[in-house]
């Protein structure tokens, strides 16, 4: 008799011992025990500590703030500029990286572009972007305008676009709205041409 309810008690003490274990396994999800090396959290999926602080890791080796790029290769980024890109950017920002200047010289020289006293940071100073500096010199070679003109009325206070400046300094020929307007997009053509061609030669070069 004794002996029944002793391996009663110990069948009894077995089965609780069994379903302590069980309800601390539930507990930690991933079934890593707790005080574990490389354990998750009480409630957090193993592993999930360790993702996100390799994204955090891999976050800061890119950007450090809004807008500020990483110093290695910051040149080659700008010389890499696709010619769209630098046609929307201002004279200056293009122009300050001498390999996207000697590309877009060399581009400008191909179409028969003389550039106004041989230096294109000053022929385009006050323009809003290189590519209206770039279309107004195609437009002064076209219609035979003087580029200075053409400078004054699209830069500064009271701007005027490309095709308002052809208009006025056009003569005849261009002297409607819609034949001047025709004339800024042909020579908007152009200056895109002519930056897709130092887009290409400035990734052509070497570094």
């Amino acid at each position: 008799m004794k002996q029944r309810l002793l391996r009663t008690s110990f069948a009894c003490a077995a089965m609780l011992a069994l379903g302590v274990f069980a309800y601390g396994q539930q507990g930690r999800p991933g079934g890593s025990p707790q005080g574990q090396p490389g354990g998750a959290p009480h409630g957090q999926p193993n592993g999930a500590g360790a993702g996100a602080g390799m994204g955090q890791g891999a976050g800061m080796g890119t950007h450090m703030g809004p807008g500020t790029e990483m110093d290695m290769g910051h040149a080659n980024v700008h010389a890499g500029m696709s010619g769209s890109r630098m046609g929307s950017s201002s004279p200056n920002q293009v122009l300050s990286n001498a390999k996207l200047n000697t590309s877009l010289t060399t581009a400008l020289g191909k179409s028969g572009v003389t550039i106004p006293g041989g230096n294109l940071q000053t022929a385009c100073q006050g323009f809003k972007n290189l590519g209206g500096c770039v279309a107004a010199m195609h437009a002064a070679k076209n219609l035979n305008l003087n580029f200075a003109d053409l400078q004054s009325r699209m830069t500064g206070k009271g701007a005027v676009s490309l095709g308002k400046a052809i208009q006025n300094l056009g003569g005849p020929a261009v002297s409607t709205k819609e034949a001047a307007k025709k004339a800024a997009k042909t020579a908007n053509k152009q200056a895109d041409a002519d930056l897709n061609e130092a887009s290409r030669l400035s990734a052509q070069s070497p570094s």
